[in-house]
């Protein structure tokens, strides 16, 4: 792997590497993952590169946001390393847990001067201004490929012309478009000086975002809902290759219980206060709730005693809890929704706001075959009226359906169209620059 190296100036191209090779075509099929069973939907999103094309880059970089936790948008990046086992990484920060280390097959995050700040690890997103000028200070230029996984500035890294910029896009950073008012009014910042100065760094924010977004000579989105954001902020067209959902195998699925689950990192967004007040008007269900965030404190204050808040807990557990639930609760106006598709999995049908991604993954009570109940209001009230018409129309829900549905997004079909989809573009990439 050739290390980083100084930037070429802008308008040089560096001469790219010929992978069309058969020695170097003989190597990567070599190490290509299996590609497993075709998808319903790859021939509609993905084309196939001609056969001769189909060797993939020797220097790829990729970029993430930040690595302090495991959350959906690192098990994507996890499928991303196992397509690209060569790659080195880069982050704002990488203050990931040694056990989640393996997930991204040992990598370690080359890292901008937020690491070294010494309130880095506790609170690294108060340097939010900060955000830009970090992520642009990390040097790619010594790589052929940059696959950005990006919801937030990862897709703003600097790259020159002899590079592929490939972003694969979670969403355009929420707290400068879509949620800017609710995160202002949640955090507090929506009237006075602070206020003012918020939505200044706020405006600076979208801005650069609205301007980076030209880095990047091809978008992937995680959804139909997320193509649509990505026009509207960036007048840019995108590829849609949902995100793998996995969920291990167990042996001996518990008996499905009568607790409701949801599994969320509590923030504001994610409205798992909605969840917890309506099952405040609902004493005599039970409520489980899994994961960890700054909401927490917040969440735990107005829990009645039938709502449990167990915190994090490793996947295994996790998905013995979405096994036995009665059905997972989900409030979330969400870019996808990974969480709904792994209750799905396990078997559980789903109970989720009928926005976002949830539109796209949930079969509602219209299909023949639901699996979940989709509600339109984002409201306590909407939710416990949600919940009485699941148990009113609960023999309508089969686990085998909910198993189906979420098969479709599974962790193979992912590669496979992420891999082709690469492979493609790379092709077009190289017969630009070397017609010969």
């Amino acid at each position: 792997m050739v290390s980083p190296r100084r930037r070429p100036p802008r308008g040089r191209d560096r001469t790219p590497i010929r992978i069309g090779t058969t020695a170097v075509a003989r190597k990567i099929r070599r190490s290509a993952p299996d590609a497993g069973t075709p998808g319903p939907d790859e021939s509609a999103h993905v084309p196939e590169p001609p056969a001769a094309q189909v060797a993939r880059p020797v220097r790829v970089a990729l970029v993430h946001d930040w690595l302090d936790t495991w959350r959906g948008g690192e098990r994507v990046l996890s499928e991303i390393c196992a397509l690209y086992g060569d790659a080195e990484l880069f982050a704002l920060v990488d203050f990931l847990p040694e056990p989640d280390r393996s997930r991204l097959r040992g990598k370690r995050a080359a890292t901008s001067f937020l690491q070294r700040l010494p309130f880095a690890r506790q609170s690294f997103r108060r340097a939010l201004p900060l955000f830009p000028r970090a992520i642009e200070s990390l040097d790619v230029s010594a790589f052929d490929l940059v696959v950005s996984s990006s919801h937030a500035v990862a897709k703003g890294v600097r790259t020159h012309r002899g590079q592929l910029h490939i972003c694969y896009c979670y969403t355009p950073m929420r707290y400068a478009w879509d949620l800017r008012d609710q995160y202002l009014r949640q955090s507090g910042l929506d009237h006075g000086l602070r206020g003012r100065l918020a939505r200044r760094v706020l405006d600076r924010l979208q801005a650069w975002d609205r301007a980076t977004s030209g880095r990047v000579d091809h978008f992937v989105a995680i959804s139909q809902h997320i193509a649509e954001r990505i026009r509207r902020c960036y007048g840019r067209e995108s590829t849609v290759i949902y995100p793998p959902v996995a969920i291990d195998a167990i042996d001996a699925p518990p008996a499905r219980g009568f607790a409701y689950v949801t599994v969320s990192h509590l923030v504001p967004y994610k409205r798992v206060d909605l969840i917890v007040e309506a099952f405040a008007r609902l004493p005599d269900r039970e409520l489980i709730v899994i994961g960890e965030g700054p909401e927490r404190a917040r969440i735990q204050a107005i829990a009645g005693p039938n709502v449990h808040l167990i915190g994090r807990v490793p996947d295994r557990e996790r998905d013995l809890w979405l096994a036995k639930a009665r059905a997972f609760i989900f409030a979330a106006e969400e870019d996808f929704g990974i969480a709904p598709l792994e209750a799905q999995a396990a078997g559980t049908p789903v109970i989720a706001l009928a926005r976002g991604g949830a539109l796209e993954t949930i079969r509602g009570l219209d299909a023949p075959d639901p699996t979940g109940i989709l509600y339109a209001d984002q409201t306590a009230g909407a939710i416990v009226a949600a919940v009485l018409e699941f148990e009113a129309q609960y023999a309508r829900f089969a686990a085998a359906a909910c198993v189906e549905n979420a098969a479709r997004f599974g962790p193979q079909r992912f590669r496979r169209e992420l891999g082709a989809f690469v492979d493609a573009r790379w092709s077009e990439f190289v017969r630009r620059k070397d017609p010969e």
